[in-house]
């Protein structure tokens, strides 16, 4: 299934445009130059282009403060979708930091590899909070796994913690954000054929973005729900499970063509 052909265009052309963004990252982290937190962002944007995905981005991107971001997740692609459209440091859980290949994009980014054991959770979130105070907004995805791409798990509270922080004595907002694989060159996407763009499981990896982009386009719905904040709930565990019914229902309307929020300006 798909055109060989054009994989292996994408395939070259992406490993070719990835030789030359990582020594103008690498150079830009090593001189603090200020393009080092804008350059990933037209990096994974190109990336996008490259592979064939479409995004069709809904609602509004927060601007007002620093933010914390929380998504749905459902493959490594969801890295180059969100990565493309926010200007924003990933909390990634710590055995990313030693994958091949994508272990070092992700280092380049300055992604926080956070590590889930409880004696750990109060250095963790120190460094998110720095991170916060220096301007950067955080891209979270609280299930802890991916998924098929039909079902948003449960939300882990837990990795809520850093929203209870004030940066220069404002709340942090926090953004729910559902990303869904809608269409295939123009044509709805059913449940068996999510896992086009979903991995997860015991997938291999270079065997699913081989199969991915030998296709043809992709369309990614990305749908930005309304802010809050901590103060609007009061608890870890009731900011969770608002944020998981916005970005669950959101899924669920965007895999069966019901999307509501008005497309991007």
């Amino acid at each position: 299934m798909g055109s060989t052909p054009l994989g292996i265009i994408r395939l070259l052309t992406y490993l070719s445009w990835t030789a030359v963004a990582i020594p103008v990252q690498w150079v830009a982290l090593k001189l603090g130059l200020s393009f080092q937190t804008s350059f990933p962002r037209f990096y994974h944007r190109t990336c996008a282009r490259i592979c064939g995905m479409r995004l069709d981005i809904r609602g509004t991107v927060a601007r007002r403060g620093p933010t914390l971001f929380v998504c749905n997740h459902s493959s490594y692609l969801d890295i180059t979708v969100l990565g493309g459209i926010i200007e924003g440091t990933f909390i990634a859980k710590q055995d990313v930091a030693t994958w091949p290949f994508f272990g070092l994009l992700a280092k380049l980014q300055r992604s926080i590899f956070v590590d889930r054991r409880a004696s750990q959770v109060l250095r963790d979130r120190q460094e998110l909070v720095r991170r916060l105070e220096e301007g950067s907004d955080l891209i979270l995805f609280p299930e802890g796994t991916s998924t098929d791409g039909n079902r948003t798990l449960p939300f882990k509270s837990a990795l809520f913690a850093v929203a209870e922080t004030e940066v220069a004595g404002k709340p942090i907002l926090v953004q729910p954000v559902s990303v869904s694989c809608t269409h295939l060159d123009g044509i709805p996407v059913g449940r068996d054929m999510r896992s086009i763009y979903s991995w997860f499981g015991d997938m291999d990896l270079v065997t699913h973005l081989w199969s991915m982009v030998r296709l043809g386009d992709l369309t990614i719905t990305v749908q930005f729900h309304p802010p809050v904040s901590f103060a609007d709930f009061g608890s870890r565990k009731a900011l969770s499970d608002h944020c998981w019914s916005q970005v669950a229902n959101g899924v669920a309307n965007a895999n069966a063509g019901r999307i509501r929020l008005p497309v991007a300006v």
